[in-house]
């Protein structure tokens, strides 16, 4: 049983439901992205999402795209990314689950990958822009190394594809909450709920639900009706306001107790 499965398994035996945060590793710099992910484990994060730097995220918003760019101008890569995780576990077991698009993962090599992520203690990885066969390659590559694919689905997924997107999937699942790229929202979308229920009928994988998610009153929405909510451009925002002051790990350890409900 992977740390993630065994999270949500703990959450689900209390009663209660997760909280999962985004940072783009390397955003101001590795070394405050080390600390801001100890400090997230510290707050109980159910599992930490660290973004791999990429030079066309299509799927993000200009919040986390700049991030990415701010990250690639600080050199930052993929072996890097990975020894952080690999010195994050020596001090913590949250789990933590690589958010990257397929290209940086292709670049690295995924036989590499596959030993590397295992080396270090990761628990997963999210590709954004992989789909059927390919998904399935990686899945059975993470496989065999103990390491859980976590798998996106979106309002316009179809239900059959949402059965054979599930079908290669493991750890949780990542329901998109709504149509078009990351960033805050004032209002949840109705389809996000009617999303979560439509996977419900083809896996029993906890679904975590983001995009858009910022107020600590979208969480408890959220919770509702999935398994736990994802919070990723409102902490990078916070991270770029307070990467001018220095005060960014404290800033963003306030900002997600004001965010997390009790």
């Amino acid at each position: 049983m992977s740390r993630i499965t065994q999270k949500f398994e703990q959450l689900r035996k209390e009663k209660r439901k997760g909280f999962i945060p985004f940072v783009t590793a390397g955003d101001p710099d590795l070394n405050v992205s080390y600390d801001i992910v100890m400090k997230l484990a510290e707050l109980d994060a159910t599992v930490i999402e660290l973004g791999v730097p990429f030079s066309d995220p299509m799927a993000d918003g200009p919040v986390i795209q700049m991030s990415s760019q701010r990250a690639l101008n600080n050199g930052v890569n993929l072996s890097q990314i990975l020894e952080m995780v690999g010195s994050v576990r020596t001090k913590t077991d949250v789990p933590i689950v690589l958010f990257s698009y397929l290209n940086p993962l292709l670049r690295f090599g995924l036989e590499k990958l596959g030993k590397e992520v295992a080396r270090v203690g990761l628990d997963g990885i999210l590709v954004t822009d992989v789909i059927d066969n390919e998904a399935q390659k990686i899945s059975d590559m993470l496989k065999v190394n103990g390491i859980d694919l976590i798998s996106l689905i979106a309002p316009t997924s179809t239900d059959a594809r949402i059965e054979k997107i599930t079908s290669v999937s493991s750890g949780f699942i990542y329901a998109v909450s709504r149509a078009g790229v990351t960033g805050t929202q004032n209002d949840l979308s109705s389809s996000a709920e009617n999303l979560v229920a439509r996977a419900r009928q083809f896996t029993d994988l906890p679904i975590a639900v983001g995009f858009g998610i910022s107020t600590v009153e979208q969480v408890k929405e959220v919770w509702k009706f999935a398994d736990a909510a994802v919070v990723g451009s409102a902490i990078v925002a916070e991270i770029e306001r307070s990467a001018k002051t220095g005060d960014v790990v404290e800033n963003v350890a306030s900002f997600v107790r004001s965010i997390m409900p009790l």
